[in-house]
């Protein structure tokens, strides 16, 4: 596991060195030829440790003609000289901070060139401390970068390693994004993880990114996983604010189970799932195969039907629910009848049901609200009925109205967008259809409507249909489909989802592998939609995109009729750009 490193560390190490050094006091003449091998080396009168090697050979009676000689003989004036360079540099009419740029990247280079670990860790046995220059270095950010990539390149230097958890003591944290630096040391990893998961509350328009970020770390090794995991379990268990751990451990699991790690003993060890041998040892087996099987099944609807169900958080792990929502929802896959009602009530009740702790009762006591179940497993049944039989965009329609109905229910909301991506991603999907906009495409947008959660979800969707290759449509079918999908881009802008959308925009611009006439007719039809105020985070994505002269030029009016010109002034009016 992590060691600790302070002070303490070194200052043995540095007892040890000092009593080595006393036993060669005892012979004056071999404590002489160590000190007069030093002085050999150049620029020798320039290392921190020269005056204890002085006082060492003066106590042993070295000659100071002899130590003055060698030392004089020796010096080459490295650091000088380059200083001298340096002058001469900025009299030539260099500016200072390319001259220091230049000269802090020459030492980056040689330092990372010849860096011994070894020899890095005797510092402090020299010394006996943490030298002042050490504190200093950590100031800048050019030596605190240099620091990270060596950590990074030797993990079990100690003094790297001290110097790191002297960076983040500073308050350096948020800069290691070297998560096998960060976790070396529980202290630091503490800090980073914090920053992060700070990170993910306090930025509710990155919530994906901010989401990935964690996780990466989270996942880094077993210690760390464990330890953060237990970390966010008792965050969880808070009443402000319970919810969003609850929610970023549930996604750093599910972000392990697209990395292949078996994280099912750790997330069964965390949930208390032990009180209940029989649905822990069936959940467990199902979720470390990543597969449902009827027997498992039946074992946990007979324990959640039973008069003295487990907690619910137990079927509410997200691989199991992804499971449940793919047998479903997701075309082809063929469940036997006598069973399928079974998976329909455990992912009812996974959804609808609310479980706490009775108040002024013991916690051993809890209250089940089923108000919700009985409607929920009749939605899912006749959702199910409808997404499990392969029909057209025509014959859909006329199944609309109890889809619309039924997707009111969130956990519809989610097996829907499950089947419409699995209908949708087909190749041969848009060579078939002959609407302006497909059926299916129409349901998502009702998703989004009833389910701001879920637009997240719905947008992936889009980016992926926009990027896919459709190489059997025509190069204008292709065109006139990506515009229908922009179309559904620009209804998830106006439900809400209006910064994802804008970056994803910004993302095509930047890359400049997107048909500037799909950027445009976006362009268009957002000013067509937005109105005063805005955000400034949405000006400041969407005004670059307006004053571009390749993408708007052609639509400038005259008068009255000139919505680019009209954003563009109210923006420069009533907002500051960067």
């Amino acid at each position: 596991m992590e060691v600790e490193y302070d002070d303490s560390a070194w200052q043995s190490r540095a007892k040890a060195q000092s009593n080595t050094e006393e036993m060669h006091e005892d012979n004056p003449q071999k404590t002489i030829q160590e000190c007069l091998e030093k002085f050999l080396t150049p620029d020798y009168i320039m290392e921190p440790g020269i005056f204890t090697q002085l006082k060492r050979y003066f106590q042993s009676g070295g000659s100071p003609e002899e130590v003055i000689s060698m030392l004089s003989e020796n010096y080459k004036a490295v650091a000088q000289m380059a200083n001298l360079l340096a002058e001469w540099l900025i009299l030539a009419g260099v500016k200072v901070t390319e001259v220091q740029a230049m000269v802090e990247n020459h030492l980056k280079e040689m330092i990372l060139k010849s860096f011994d670990p070894k020899k890095a860790d005797t510092i402090f046995t020299e010394e006996g401390e943490t030298p002042d220059w050490l504190t200093e270095m950590i100031d800048h950010y050019t030596w605190r970068s240099l620091i990270y990539r060596l950590a990074e390149e030797y993990p079990d230097c100690l003094m790297l390693n001290f110097t790191i958890k002297l960076i983040s003591d500073a308050g350096f944290q948020s800069e290691i994004t070297s998560i096998s630096t960060a976790a070396q040391q529980i202290e630091v990893f503490s800090r980073v993880l914090k920053t992060s998961i700070v990170k993910f509350l306090n930025n509710p328009d990155d919530v994906h990114g901010a989401i990935q970020e964690c996780a990466r770390m989270v996942c880094h090794g077993q210690h760390t996983y464990v330890y953060s995991q237990v970390l966010i379990q008792v965050l969880s268990q808070e009443q402000k604010g319970g919810f969003n751990m609850k929610r970023l451990s549930q996604e750093i699991i599910k972000y392990a189970l697209q990395n292949n790690q078996n994280v099912t003993p750790i997330t069964m060890a965390l949930n208390g799932s032990a009180v209940y041998p029989q649905a822990c040892q069936a959940l467990t087996s199902m979720l470390t195969r990543n597969t449902l099987n009827p027997a498992d099944i039946t074992v946990l609807f007979r324990n959640y039907s039973g008069s003295d169900p487990p907690p619910i958080d137990l079927i509410r792990n997200p691989q199991f629910l992804e499971l449940l929502v793919d047998a479903l929802f997701r075309s082809g896959v063929k469940i036997n009848p006598e069973h399928k009602p079974k998976y329909m009530f455990l992912l009812a009740y996974a959804s609808a049901v609310i479980d706490q702790p009775a108040k002024k009762r013991p916690m051993t006591e809890r209250t089940l609200n089923k108000e919700e179940l009985k409607s929920t497993i009749q939605a899912i049944e006749k959702a199910h009925a409808i997404c499990n039989v392969d029909q057209g965009s025509t014959e859909l329609i006329a199944e609309l109205q109890t889809l619309y109905n039924c997707i009111k229910y969130p956990v519809v909301g989610v097996g829907v967008i499950r089947w419409i991506e699995n209908v949708v991603m087909e190749p041969s999907y848009f060579k078939l259809s002959t609407d302006s906009c497909p059926t299916h495409l129409a349901v998502l947008d009702e998703v989004a409507a009833v389910h701001p959660t879920l637009q997240q979800q719905i947008l992936f969707l889009l980016i992926r249909l926009f990027e896919s290759k459709q190489d059997e449509l025509e190069i204008l079918v292709q065109l006139e489909m990506k515009k229908m999908i922009l179309d559904r881009m620009v209804n998830l802008l106006t439900r809400g989802c209006v910064v994802p959308v804008l970056r994803y925009i910004k993302q095509c611009c930047a890359i400049e592998d997107t048909d500037i006439s799909l950027i445009r007719y976006f362009v268009t039809e957002v000013l067509e939609t937005i109105t005063h105020p805005y955000s400034p985070e949405f000006v400041q994505l969407f005004l670059p995109m307006v004053e571009n002269e390749e993408i708007t030029g052609t639509m400038r009016g005259e008068g009255d009729n000139d919505p680019v010109g009209e954003f563009i002034v109210h923006c420069k009016a009533h907002y500051t750009t960067v």
